[in-house]
């Protein structure tokens, strides 16, 4: 048997916002089934990276590859764009976001906004999509709240809601970006559960985070960016137990202090 491409593939990627690069030459893998964690300081290029893996943000230089089929690009340089819209809907539409803010739409129901995307981008069976939604928002523990509008759920609520709609898509990875830094404690670690309930039923996952208990927990891979670069990158037992870079290890004792 052939091994599956990875779901997702970067290889020498390069981002700059005018003369300010941000990544200055990343290789990322995430295969079939494993959770990558990218953790750094602030500005170290982490949510950038992600942004790039779903196409929200254009790249410079490098290649982006889904599933063995790499983006296909024109110009160069600053003037770098995908040449192919259908190409980048089918991609997004696989790769679903979760951010930190939430995103949801206020003037919805939480039923709707998690349909939304399903039903309007996939052009999905309307019945069949609020059946699969229903099912998410029970998976994620807030199945009583379909008929809430966002401003009355909580923090915690509101962003188990939007994984909810995340899943409704039926993605081949999710990428969450700090989806956890915008909740204080509490709220906090309802949300950390349903993505350690996501990792157990072998999701793909690439995630940004500033929780090193999440990265240590749910990984597969943790790769550890700074100044743009990755600095290292590995088990999450070599790379909390057994750092081996200064700048990793200065990291993680800072995170510790806090």
């Amino acid at each position: 048997m052939t091994t599956p491409a990875p779901v997702i593939e970067i290889q020498g990627l390069h981002k700059a916002y005018g003369g300010l690069e941000v990544l200055k030459g990343v290789d990322i893998t995430a295969p079939r089934g494993h959770v990558i964690s990218l953790i750094g300081s602030s500005g170290s290029g982490k949510s950038t990276l992600l942004r790039c893996c779903n196409l929200l943000e254009d790249s410079q230089e490098g290649e982006v590859i889904f599933k063995g089929e790499p983006v296909t690009w024109k110009g160069t340089g600053h003037n770098r764009r995908p040449a192919d819209a259908a190409q980048v809907l089918r991609i997004r539409t696989n790769l679903s976001m979760v951010f930190q803010q939430f995103n949801l739409w206020a003037h919805m129901t939480i039923l709707q906004n998690v349909m939304e995307a399903p039903v309007t981008v996939l052009r999905r069976d309307r019945d069949e999509v609020e059946q699969a939604a229903r099912g998410y928002l029970e998976k994620v523990g807030i199945g009583d709240k379909c008929d809430a509008y966002p401003a009355q759920l909580s923090g915690g609520q509101q962003q188990r809601a939007a994984i909810a709609r995340a899943l409704c898509m039926e993605p081949e990875a999710l990428l969450f970006d700090e989806p956890t830094s915008a909740l204080d404690p509490e709220l906090e670690q309802e949300v950390v559960r349903v993505i350690k309930d996501l990792a157990t039923e072998g999701r793909t996952m690439l995630i940004v985070t500033h929780d090193m208990k999440l990265a240590a927990d749910v990984s597969d891979h943790v790769v550890f960016l700074h100044q743009g670069l990755i600095e290292e990158q590995g088990a999450p037992a070599q790379l909390f137990g057994a750092p081996s870079s200064e700048r990793l290890q200065g990291f993680l004792s800072a995170t510790q202090a806090a």
